[in-house]
């Protein structure tokens, strides 16, 4: 069954809700790294050179993302660009998850459920910003 309206433009409901997850996710998570940049700090692997930089600039990206999805003409990169920046910052969820001592405040199972969540939130990404097929 093709969810997608027939010959016309506008997203069916379930890309539509897969849309707003995404521009949820993104736009408070961007939001996140400005207002709580110290604490997205903690979480960027020591071997990465300048933390502070990083954060501010994916959150910039996350922004950006998210407001890019909410227009066709830029939907398909603005999702091609989210998929890379969450591979990006996969090593920032590695590294909570290879040191959960250093992040008391959040329970173990969060931090693996998180990985999972990742590839799952990639797909949402892919799926609801794909060019949709005209019938």
């Amino acid at each position: 069954m093709n969810m997608e309206k027939a010959g016309s433009n506008k997203p069916g409901l379930a890309r539509t809700l897969g849309l707003a997850v995404v521009f949820i996710w993104f736009f408070v998570g961007g939001i996140a790294h400005f207002v709580f940049t110290d604490l997205e700090m903690k979480i960027v692997p020591p071997s990465l050179p300048e933390p502070r930089l990083l954060v501010l600039v994916s959150g910039a990206f996350e922004l950006l993302g998210a407001l890019g999805i909410l227009f066709t003409p830029t939907r398909r990169i603005a999702g091609w660009g989210l998929i890379l920046l969450t591979i990006a910052v996969t090593p920032a969820n590695i590294f909570m998850w290879q040191n959960p001592h250093l992040f008391p405040e959040v329970p173990y199972w969060a931090l693996t459920l998180r990985l999972p969540l990742q590839l799952a939130l990639l797909a949402c990404i892919w799926w609801s910003t794909k060019p949709q097929k005209r019938l």
